[in-house]
């Protein structure tokens, strides 16, 4: 990307004049505008005032490597951590990578990601260096039938992080949606690689709003980081942390599944005692949410009769 070298000039939020930044960069003026104007292809916004320059409106928090490591308070071997800069999808990235038997566990993070994907193929709004994108291979023994909880603990180590840093309200709809004040601020992507009997690979693909430029559009009321902590989050603080959450979580939910989770999830469960609606397809049920199982299926209360309802195709709506 070879935009990258003025984005990190700009990065600091402050005014710098064309002819400054064509010095730093070795190109004209007119070279400069042009690639300003293909920033906006990576959804970022530049601010133009005569007399003063350009900026990215207050800055950028650019990933490092190092810092990520840093705040995850883990060694280079305790993970392999694959950092980009522009890329397709990380969860695309992380299934390739984990084909083969991992080692350890296996990262990838991304400040642009071309082709971000949500559950049943939704799109992921992934702005240069706004927010979290996030994929985590990590070795599960027990076979597929022991994963169906996995994006619940997932959603629940989430959760208890963005409540750490003194965010209120925080709750997740089965399956797999991180809300604050009922509004997304992160969603998760749970595939799986390899042998689904015996010992697989699952990815965890996690996504936080970080700080959405405000010519995103997206289809349902959301909130970032930033609305949220009142300034713009360190990213670097943010994966690291949550990256140190998951590996644990793995290797809690390896050894015995969902139960581990479920009276943590609880607290967390925005859906628990309301009136909700599923929907499978062209088939729709209406009844009163009452939890969660052990496993991580829906328990939904519909005229006495309580059933469960397990992810995939299924879509949980309040009424």
């Amino acid at each position: 990307m070879r935009e990258l070298a003025l984005i990190s000039v700009l990065s600091d939020g402050r005014f710098h004049s064309g002819e400054v930044l064509g010095k730093m960069l070795g190109v004209s003026r007119a070279a400069v505008w042009k690639r300003l104007q293909g920033l906006a292809l990576y959804g970022l916004e530049i601010e133009s005032v005569r007399g003063k320059g350009y900026r990215i409106s207050g800055g950028l928090s650019l990933l490092s490597e190092e810092a990520v490591l840093s705040f995850a308070d883990l060694s280079a071997d305790a993970l392999d951590l694959d950092l980009r800069t522009e890329t397709g999808s990380t969860n695309v990235d992380a299934l390739y990578a984990a084909r083969e038997r991992l080692v350890r566990p296996y990262a990838v993070i991304a400040e642009y990601q071309s082709s971000g994907r949500g559950r049943r193929g939704r799109v992921w709004q992934s702005p240069f260096a706004s927010s979290i994108y996030l994929s985590l291979a990590v070795e599960i023994t027990g076979g597929a039938a022991k994963l169906e909880g996995l994006s619940l603990a997932v959603g629940v180590v989430v959760a208890e992080l963005l409540a750490a840093h003194s965010i209120s309200d925080v709750s997740v709809k089965w399956p797999n949606d991180i809300l604050v004040r009922g509004k997304k601020i992160g969603g998760i992507l749970i595939e799986l690689t390899g042998d689904l009997d015996a010992s697989c690979r699952a990815i965890i693909g996690v996504g936080i709003n970080g700080a959405l430029p405000a010519a995103v559009e997206i289809d349902q009321p959301a909130t970032d980081l930033q609305q949220e902590l009142g300034l713009r989050p360190d990213r670097n603080q943010w994966v690291g942390q949550l990256l140190s959450a998951l590996i644990a979580m793995s290797e809690q939910f390896s050894e015995k599944g969902f139960s581990n989770f479920q009276r943590r999830w609880e607290r967390f469960d925005s859906m628990l005692g309301r009136s909700v609606r599923v929907i499978q397809g062209e088939r729709e049920v209406h009844g009163i949410a009452r939890g969660v199982t052990e496993r991580g299926a829906l328990l939904v209360e519909t005229e006495g009769l309580i059933a469960e309802y397990h992810g995939g195709e299924v879509s949980l709506r309040a009424i």
